[in-house]
């Protein structure tokens, strides 16, 4: 058998015997399921939001990215910078105003700040429709890294059929607390490997970092800044402010925040973050160093761009540990999102219509739901094309609608009424779902409109029409409906 593919498969199975092993002498029940009994301290929190944003997102796309697309692609390395710092003061708020109200998802947030348990069924809807993208995107990337690192030895159909079960399995039994453990072996294995490829293979095929970008502008003139239409700056400026909004806006984020034993752990991770960001940039000096040495990817397959010039360069051994750890990137989110979209399904979907429910039956068809979130990924998954970045985009475009909403709600006093929330949440979806869907683009859809307009991210024109649709309808519904309540008052 293929070396490569013992030692992906080796992860694997410890992946899933730490996930199974997790949840040993700990009482199952909903609260320890989806947020860990609110006892993960700062290194388990730090782990599972490393977790959650280090995907095969950044394995394969953000190599993929700098491949193919060049300069728009620091666009990654700046929103997340710009989201840790928002975190320092956005996340205690929010992490203790759940503990005071005994929070377990996204959606009990908007239903105990705006007392509609309606407002929480559509959040919880648009919230599962966003990461049903973002599973996808990491199946996608459990396939290609399989099949490729095992040399086609296993197909990558038949890799993320293998990877779903494995991860339904040990997220029906062990819930957050077996995502926390495989983190902790994806977390070392990905900053090691990532370190060492973004150092060595400039160094091995251009002798240095400076000579590989002087090969690179002289094979490729102006590749590497932004260009002056399309991938813009409007482009990359707009899209910077939509994900950095978006950051902590996926449900199994908040699932994260939720867990933690006390504030300080958000301040502390604020504080070291920024610093891990820096890892994305060997993730781009990878995809840089494939340009001149692995030809002709073209659209998605960019995301092989890594996986290839690994393959070329090293002993079947070193790819299948990279393809290990290409795997925990897929597996560790993906276990994150299943989890999460069961628990809104559940708690905050049925529940609501069906109020008789107990807490059991809830926790029970929570984990039931997880094999059904697999099988419609599982869908999407073989029957789209995009790219990985892409479908990332697209997911964050959607949770964004969410912000505006959510950041009021922690003032003293909110503006926001609940209509209001629910108005600009909806017409913010729907743009983003029909230009999604339709193919549109600002450009075509008003292709008088100037050129720095139209290369806009359709995700910051969905949420400027969100603000003033929700500033809108609250001022016409305050009288009738107005937002009791604010935040926690010891935000400092």
């Amino acid at each position: 058998m293929n070396i490569a593919l013992v030692i992906i498969f080796g992860f694997l199975l410890l992946s899933i015997f730490l996930g199974v092993r997790a949840q040993k002498g700990k009482d199952m029940n909903l609260e320890q399921w989806t947020v860990g009994g609110r006892g993960f301290g700062t290194i388990f929190v730090f782990l599972l939001m490393a977790g959650e944003i280090y995907t095969t997102f950044t394995f394969l796309g953000g190599s993929g990215w700098a491949y193919g697309k060049g300069g728009p692609t620091y666009y990654i390395l700046g929103y997340g910078c710009l989201a840790y710092i928002m975190s320092y003061w956005l996340l205690p708020a929010i992490w203790r105003y759940a503990k005071d109200h005994k929070l377990m998802s996204q959606s009990d947030f908007f239903v105990s700040k705006y007392k509609s348990p309606y407002l929480g069924v559509f959040v919880s809807l648009v919230g599962v429709a966003a990461l049903i993208p973002y599973l996808v995107l990491q199946l996608k990337g459990l396939g290609i890294i399989v099949s490729e690192a095992s040399g086609g030895s296993i197909s990558s159909t038949a890799a993320i059929w293998i990877g779903v079960i494995s991860v339904t399995v040990y997220v029906m039994i062990s819930g957050i607390h077996g995502s926390a453990w495989t983190a902790v072996i994806k977390d070392a294995m990905i900053l090691g490997i990532v370190l060492f490829l973004g150092i060595y293979l400039p160094i091995h095929y251009y002798g240095g970092f400076q000579p590989m970008f002087e090969s690179i502008e002289a094979a490729k003139p102006g590749f590497l800044a932004l260009p002056d239409a399309g991938l813009s700056t409007s482009w990359f400026i707009s899209t910077v402010l939509l994900t950095a909004l978006g950051f902590y806006m996926w449900p199994h984020t908040f699932g994260t925040i939720y867990s933690a034993e006390n504030a300080r752990v958000f301040k502390k991770n604020a504080i070291i973050m920024p610093l891990y960001q820096l890892v994305l940039l060997f993730v781009f000096f990878v995809g840089f160093a494939a340009i001149l040495q692995v030809k002709g990817l073209e659209g998605a397959d960019g995301d092989l761009a890594l996986l290839k010039l690994s393959m070329q360069t090293f002993d079947p051994w070193v790819v299948g540990l990279i393809g290990a750890a290409g795997l925990l990137t897929a597996i560790v989110p993906g276990s994150m999102i299943m989890m999460s979209s069961s628990t809104l399904l559940a708690k905050n979907v049925y529940k609501v219509f069906v109020p008789s429910a107990t807490d059991q039956q809830i926790s029970k068809l929570a984990k039931n739901l997880v094999p059904v979130m697999a099988i419609v990924a599982l869908f999407f998954t073989f029957k789209g094309g995009d790219t990985l970045v892409t479908l990332l985009l697209m997911g964050y475009s959607l949770v964004t609608q969410l912000f505006p909403a959510l950041v009021f709600s922690l003032g003293k006093k909110n503006p926001v009424t609940k209509a209001g929330a629910f108005a600009g949440i909806a017409v913010g979806v729907f743009m983003v779902a029909y230009i999604t869907i339709s193919g549109s683009t600002i450009g075509t859809l008003f292709p008088s409109l100037p050129q720095f307009v139209k290369d806009l991210n359709v995700g910051v024109v969905a949420l400027i029409v969100n603000l003033i649709v929700t500033f809108g309808v609250s001022a016409l519904t305050k009288p009738q409906a107005t937002v009791e309540d604010s935040v926690d008052k010891q935000v400092a």
